[in-house]
């Protein structure tokens, strides 16, 4: 017996979240037919109240409910150096770390040839904008260690360099092939103390 139309089309919008597969998309729509309606009301605020509120800080690109952001607001931060991340959660992570006291910018991605993502779909152009116009003395490219994440790494290091900022990549505390988001505070920070120059 196939499953009525309202399922079926919650269990396709479900399918879309990342590393939710049909079996899972359907117990968890399974599951919200079965929270009770405050519940679910209070889901679908919590979503939409996030889609209005949140931001893209014109600074770091960060998602903020304020712009600038609160770490580019912050002037106790080490206005020299920033670390370059390619997404929100990666700064999240990042940012758990002690040790680092510096900027962000957030990308947006990763150049990925083989799925049709170059230079001008994710932040680059903007980032060495922000480069030429502040003060920077280093730029901490944080981005996976997975392909995309090292392609991405040799394209900006590249460009960096010709403006003759200090390029430096995390060390290798972090897993080959892992997402930063996923790391503990303890591997960022090896990685961060253990950064080399490009």
């Amino acid at each position: 017996m196939n499953r009525p139309q309202p399922v079926e089309r919650m269990v396709e919008i479900v399918k879309k979240l990342p590393g939710v597969g049909p079996k899972m998309a359907e117990r968890l729509s399974y599951h919200m037919l079965k929270m009770p309606q405050e519940e679910v009301d209070r889901f679908i605020y919590c979503i939409q109240n996030a889609r209005q509120t949140m931001k893209c800080c014109s600074i770091c690109c960060n998602l903020s409910e304020h712009d600038p952001c609160l770490i580019c607001s912050d002037t106790t931060r080490e206005q020299s150096i920033i670390c370059v991340v390619e997404t929100p959660q990666d700064l999240i992570a990042v940012s758990k770390v002690k040790d680092y006291k510096g900027l962000y910018f957030v990308l947006g991605g990763a150049l990925s040839p083989l799925d049709a993502v170059g230079p001008d779909d994710i932040r680059i152009d903007k980032l060495i904008e922000r480069l030429k116009s502040d003060n920077i003395s280093e730029v901490i490219i944080a981005t996976d260690t997975d392909s995309k994440g090292e392609i991405t790494a040799v394209y900006l290091a590249d460009i960096i360099k010709t403006l003759d900022i200090k390029v430096t990549r995390l060390g290798y505390g972090l897993p080959v092939g892992g997402d930063i988001e996923y790391a503990d505070e303890v591997t960022i920070s090896r990685a961060i103390a253990g950064r080399k120059e490009m």
